[in-house]
């Protein structure tokens, strides 16, 4: 008897980590995706002679609709079937690599990368909903996410190195092709080890509150990438923002009219949880987000080709796997109060660091900046999430799951389009007082200051001759460091200030009330 009760036991472990594995691979194709594609923009933007406007779409649209529909993908695969919603979003995931892998042309790409973001979206929610059916004690719980947790820190480190080793071999295209075996061998291990489940109990969907919040994150993007193109104050820019700023009014009421809302607003009355929310948002604007502009830089700034730009992410990639184990022991005598403010210093410090050696063009300045950055990165990457779980009621925690995932995802994708803003903005203040002006080159005619922008320097000086031609190549790149430098000290500045209203709002008197008290 207690042969057959250890034989079935070793099956039935077995079958949870092949359970396991199968629904993180899921979860790590969405980052792997995202960090590939980081490392082979400046690729694409030759390829297809595209505007920066354009490659900032590449990376928003896909993150846009992720965020937007992250919440609503729970909701449906609770009520729907995890496992069948899961199967969906892989078959979604794999079209949009087809399409974005045969894109002919920046446009077709960027489209292609909506559904990529919806298909993204239907593999994460359903795979952690996954996970957390298959495993019921707290310590299988903790045992199953620290292997998630370094499954997804893996492929951070390996993603970078990927897509530069892709793009030198076999060409950026391969960046969304490789996607397709992945996930014909996901599908395969899915129908094979993951049984169907559902919540009978599940919240019904919030059409309204889907709507006006991608409304809302659409408009914003909008106008951010649209200020930095046409101006801050042109009417595309404008209107995007006023949209933006509508469709939330739209969202805060619809949200507050209906009995089960998709987002609970009675959660931001304890602060607490804003205050880990905000460090969730600041930790992905401020430093997750660096995961793909940092690739940019790189190249365009530093003149490094795609491979070595993928070797050179390393320290930031390592820091952001290996300082999430710190902040556990640094967690058994500090609290969550305490860690968020550090690792979110930590990030304005790094961020400062790169941004001075970025200026000056020194690459090992630079390196050391992404060490300090990538630390504190994951001192917050473990910490933010056990902050925003700790501090609702035990009854709010699947919605405080989705408020904190779609925070991060907010983060990244507002972070990336304010900084990509002040970085093109920069460059471009920065080209029109040297080069435009001692070259006597016309850069809004010849398009020399949008080539730089979006990293092909090789049109940007085509047409010059020696030695015009690489004075106006060296300085295009000055001017891109520049540029990236004050994008940096902005961001910075951003994780300073969170990290002072998060210390005030997780140590002031309200913010010790009880959590069981939320308004309801």
């Amino acid at each position: 008897m207690s042969s057959e009760s250890e034989t079935l036991n070793g099956a039935r472990t077995t079958n949870s980590l092949l359970i396991l594995l199968t629904a993180s691979t899921g979860c790590t194709l969405t980052v792997l995706d995202t960090n590939i594609v980081a490392v082979v923009l400046p690729t694409i933007a030759r390829n297809f002679n595209a505007t920066f406007a354009e490659i900032e779409w590449v990376i928003s649209t896909y993150v846009l609709s992720f965020a937007s529909l992250l919440l609503p993908a729970g909701a449906i695969a609770d009520r729907f079937g995890r496992k069948r919603i899961f199967l969906g979003g892989i078959a979604i995931f794999t079209l949009a690599s087809l399409l974005c892998g045969i894109a002919p042309t920046a446009r077709d790409l960027y489209l292609a990368r909506v559904l990529q973001g919806v298909g993204a979206a239907f593999l994460l929610a359903p795979a952690l909903a996954i996970i957390g059916h298959t495993f019921h004690t707290e310590s299988e719980r903790n045992r199953a996410w620290a292997i998630w947790g370094g499954m997804m820190g893996l492929t951070m480190v390996l993603a970078p190195v990927a897509g530069g080793v892709i793009t030198y071999a076999l060409g950026w295209r391969w960046g969304f092709l490789i996607n397709l075996p992945v996930c014909a061998l996901l599908a395969i291990a899915v129908i094979c080890f993951v049984d169907e489940s559902r919540d009978e109990a599940a919240r019904r969907l919030d059409p309204a509150g889907i709507v006006f919040f991608t409304a809302t994150m659409f408009g914003l993007t909008w106008g951010l990438i649209n200020g930095q193109s046409h101006g801050w104050s042109s009417p595309s820019a404008l209107i995007g923002f006023a949209a933006g700023s509508g469709a939330l009014i739209a969202f805060i009421i619809a949200e507050r009219s209906q009995e089960r809302p998709m987002l609970d607003l009675g959660l931001f009355a304890i602060p607490r949880f804003v205050g880990a929310v905000l460090a969730m948002f600041a930790y992905a604007a401020c430093a997750q987000v660096m995961a793909s502009l940092l690739p940019l830089f790189l190249q365009n700034g530093l003149g490094n080709g795609a491979l070595r730009a993928g070797l050179l992410m390393l320290p930031f990639a390592l820091a952001m796997l290996s300082f999430p184990y710190i902040g556990r022991r640094l967690g058994q005598k500090l609290g969550s109060d305490r860690i968020l403010p550090l690792g979110l210093l930590l990030v304005a410090l790094g961020s400062m660091v790169t941004a001075f050696g970025a200026y000056n063009s020194w690459q090992d300045t630079v390196l050391a900046g992404m060490l300090i950055l990538g630390s504190g990165g994951g001192l917050l990457n473990g910490e933010t999430q056990k902050a925003i779980m700790s501090s609702v009621p035990r009854g709010r925690a699947g919605m405080a799951s989705g408020i904190s995932t779609t925070a991060r995802f907010s983060g990244i994708l507002l972070g990336f389009a304010t900084l990509s803003g002040i970085l093109a903005t920069a460059v471009r203040n920065t080209l029109e007082a040297t080069v435009c002006s001692t070259m006597a080159l016309h850069c809004e005619t010849s398009g020399f200051a949008d080539a730089v922008v979006a990293g092909d320097l090789e049109k940007a000086v085509q047409g010059l001759a020696e030695p015009q031609r690489s004075s106006a190549l060296a300085q295009a790149m000055q001017a891109y460091s520049h540029g990236f430098s004050v994008a940096l000290t902005i961001s910075a500045i951003a994780a300073a200030f969170s990290a002072i209203a998060i210390l005030v709002l997780m140590h002031g008197k309200s913010a010790k009330t009880s959590s069981d008290q939320v308004p309801r």
